[in-house]
């Protein structure tokens, strides 16, 4: 007897045969696919949103390690977390495979709305991102490139001398100061003001508004990324609101220094700086000019604040580890004498001072768990599975207190990087706290020389000690605070010129020009 079935009933049956074909097939390579990394047990939906800690993540996140092993992972709301905790593996992923990890989250709020997505720290993996590092890299990209900007180091650094011997109180201010005065500098030949510089504060606005808006669960948008579409006058879009005031205050920060830029050059005033080296060169295109601005804001809001966190944990090193410090100002008066300040023409001849240095990186994590990288494609390695979209977090703050690599890692001990007694150096700390692969900081020569002038031209010239208040010793805690860019927490401190012959150097003419 032959049936004839009806065509929506082949079509049925047909459908079912794929769907259980398709059901099939993927408990088939669930089963032969490699685990995620280990890490604590989830809950259903939700995932790992109740272990997430709510501050110095990189503690919880080296506490994990210790448990999980240097590959681990936590699930929050269906995106995958994984967190690196040993200098090791994250070399063998972000350096050796930085390929296929070079790309970054997408952060609504800060990224889209306020528009930090046109920054090199966010920017998608790329052209422009090619084109932005082309940039750095012809312009500040190495040691030899970076010696023309290293008088303007000097001149500001001397400026600085002045002002902290003028108000050692005001220690951190002088710091943010002469920060923004070195980096706005070298990014547009702007020298800043003594008091109240527009472009100091315009750049001090946007980046603690850079923090705000990137801050993990700051805002829901983040979570729920169609939110971005509600409209100002919608209940409980203040998020909008401040988005359109932020990304306010960003614009300006990226198009008035550059149209100074473009004034000075007019005028034929503009002094050397990352900008005028392009704009004099030739006629941009307005891509090319895009990129051009955009990579000095870069610059110029990045190197800025994270200088800031180094310098201020110099002076809180100096203040609570005294024969450190005595022993680099013996380096200093050997090697400079007392008539001058070092330069960097001397930094080859200050081993000590040049391990202060390292050791200054090392100890206080500038950025704990740098900016997360993005898979993007699917990945094995040491056997566990890597979805194509995790967010890869490398702990430097655990690989820079890892105490398998560095001997009593909590000790500020700038010997830990010289050889000694026939024990070899323990590992530069500047391999890892300036990021990896494709995603390395490419300011970290300007960084780098920013610190050691600073640290060498104040040691020439100041004690720093513990501070002495009613005949109490004033201990000072080195404590970090939360945020992208971790700062040490406001401390106490003395600071004194060393001798009048200090003093007269300081405020010498020569020297303050």
């Amino acid at each position: 007897m032959v049936v004839n079935l009806h065509p929506c009933i082949l079509a049925l049956d047909l459908s079912l045969v794929i769907l259980g074909l398709y059901i099939l097939r993927r408990l088939f390579l669930a089963r032969g696919r490699a685990p995620l990394p280990p890490g604590p047990k989830g809950i259903p939906l939700v995932g790992n949103i109740l272990d997430m800690p709510s501050e110095k993540e990189w503690l919880t996140f080296a506490q994990w390690g210790e448990i999980w092993g240097d590959i681990c992972s936590v699930t929050v709301l269906g995106q995958h977390l994984i967190i690196l905790n040993s200098a090791k593996v994250a070399i063998e992923m972000l350096d050796k495979k930085s390929s296929i990890y070079s790309d970054r989250p997408v952060l609504q709020m800060g990224g889209e709305l306020v528009g930090w997505k046109n920054t090199l720290a966010l920017l998608p993996y790329g052209d422009r991102f090619r084109r932005y590092r082309r940039l750095f890299h012809n312009l500040i990209g190495s040691n030899a490139i970076m010696k023309q900007y290293l008088p303007a180091e000097e001149h500001e650094t001397r400026r600085f001398l002045r002002r902290v011997l003028a108000k050692p109180e005001d220690l951190s201010s002088h710091i943010r100061w002469t920060a923004g005065a070195i980096i706005l500098r070298i990014s547009y030949g702007y020298e800043v003001k003594e008091n109240n510089d527009p472009f100091v504060e315009l750049a001090d606005k946007a980046t603690e508004q850079f923090s705000l808006a990137t801050a993990p669960g700051g805002f829901l948008v983040d979570v729920i990324p169609v939110l971005r579409h509600v409209p100002l006058w919608f209940p409980g879009a203040d998020f909008q609101r401040k988005a359109r005031s932020w990304a306010s205050t960003l614009v300006d920060m990226v198009e008035l220094p550059h149209n100074y830029v473009k004034q000075q050059l007019a005028a034929g005033t503009a002094l050397l700086s990352f900008s005028s080296s392009l704009l004099e060169s030739k006629q941009l295109t307005s891509e090319e000019e895009f990129d051009l601005k955009w990579s000095a804001a870069s610059l110029y809001s990045g190197a800025a604040d994270t200088t800031v966190s180094a310098i201020y944990a110099f002076f809180l090193a100096m203040t609570l580890y005294p024969t450190v410090a005595k022993r680099a100002q013996e380096e200093l008066d050997s090697v400079v004498g007392n008539d001058r300040l070092p330069g960097f023409e001397d930094r080859d001849e200050l081993p000590y001072l040049n391990a202060l240095v390292k050791e200054v990186f090392r100890w206080n994590s500038v950025a704990p768990l740098a900016v997360p990288h993005r898979a993007m494609q699917d990945d094995i390695h040491d056997g566990y599975f890597i979805p194509k979209g995790s967010l890869v977090i490398p702990n430097v703050w655990k690989l820079t207190h890892d105490a398998k690599v560095y001997e009593d890692p909590f000790a500020f001990n700038p010997d830990r990087f010289i050889d000694r007694e026939g024990k070899p150096a323990e590992p530069d700390p500047r391999d890892v706290c300036f990021g990896f692969g494709r995603r390395r900081c490419p300011g970290l020569h300007l960084a780098d020389a920013s610190v050691f002038i600073s640290c060498a031209m104040a040691l020439a010239v100041f004690d720093i000690s513990k501070c002495v208040e009613n005949g109490r010793v004033i201990e000072p805690i080195h404590d970090n605070t939360t945020g992208t860019i971790s700062h040490p927490k406001p401390f106490k401190c003395t600071i004194k010129p060393r001798s009048e012959k200090a003093v007269s150097l300081i405020q010498s003419e020569e020297f303050s020009r």
